[in-house]
């Protein structure tokens, strides 16, 4: 064989070997969650390291938008809408960018989620919030940049942003005492037209109790003010179990003509022969 193509495969040979070879990223990913009271909270970031350098003022120059880690945006997700500086951040993923001061920060809660470095076009409209942070030194140095969740209550908490000598906090609240309040009017207020339908049609559907079928489903229907042809036929189902072939007929033509309304063919057809089953006109 040719010495020049035995050079070449062997080449070839050397750089898919070391294409192989796995080595540790520069700067690590992370991934932290925390309960924020009913609220989680999740913060995808990279983190670099000093390695000597100087970081604030240097490498990460003051008064220049930063996206606040390495390689792709740092992420922060909320699972409920959430405040942030007085404003209302709705429910979802956002990037979070800075620009390092030497004793405040701005933060920005931005909404694009897809880049790296920062924005080539940076626009105002996409900022969710903005907030001024005090710079706090801190005694021991540390090597790699760490974010956490800190002062962790049952109605808000501190993304912490923690580099060589300084440390930044961006608070948000949570709307756990309102989500609270309302569950326990709900609860408190008792049975909703919901639970009586899912009650009866259960009661029913496992040959439990037909007459507290009955009684659920009746609640449930008073309750609602036009009630599908799906639930209608329900009702007819159960009053025709409980003996009740005047209420069943009457709850059968119902959802017949709800069912006619829609185009619901199935519905039609289920209902028209119930309705001859049980005798109707």
């Amino acid at each position: 064989m040719n010495k020049v193509v035995l050079f070449l495969l062997a080449i070839v040979a050397s750089l898919t070997v070391e294409a192989q070879i796995n080595t540790p990223a520069p700067s690590p990913s992370a991934k932290l969650m925390q309960t924020v009271g009913l609220t989680e909270v999740s913060i995808d970031y990279s983190r670099p390291s000093m390695r000597g350098r100087k970081v604030f003022g240097n490498l990460v120059p003051f008064d220049k938008l930063w996206r606040t880690g390495a390689n792709g945006y740092t992420l922060v997700t909320f699972d409920t809408d959430v405040t942030i500086a007085g404003k209302d951040v709705k429910a979802g993923t956002y990037s979070i960018f800075t620009k390092p001061g030497a004793s405040k920060w701005e933060v920005y809660i931005y909404t694009d989620i897809v880049g790296g470095g920062t924005p080539s076009n940076w626009d105002d409209s996409k900022v969710v919030a903005q907030l001024s942070a005090t710079v706090h030194n801190i005694e021991m140095p540390v090597e790699t940049f760490t974010i956490t969740f800190d002062d962790v209550t049952g109605n808000g908490a501190n993304i912490g942003i923690i580099w060589e000598n300084t440390y930044v906090a961006i608070p948000f609240s949570v709307p756990t005492d309102a989500t609270v309040m309302s569950s326990i009017d709900k609860v408190l207020s008792g049975p909703s037209a919901e639970d009586y339908y899912a009650a009866a049609v259960y009661y029913s559907s496992e040959g439990k109790d037909i007459n507290k079928a009955k009684e659920w489903m009746g609640k449930a229907m008073s309750m609602t003010e036009k009630p599908a042809f799906w639930q209608l036929r329900q009702q007819s189902l159960i009053l025709a179990k409980a003996g009740d072939k005047k209420g069943a007929i009457e709850a059968a033509k119902k959802s017949l003509a709800g069912a006619t309304a829609a185009g619901n063919n199935d519905y039609i057809k289920m209902n028209n022969d119930s309705l001859k089953e049980w005798g109707s006109k």
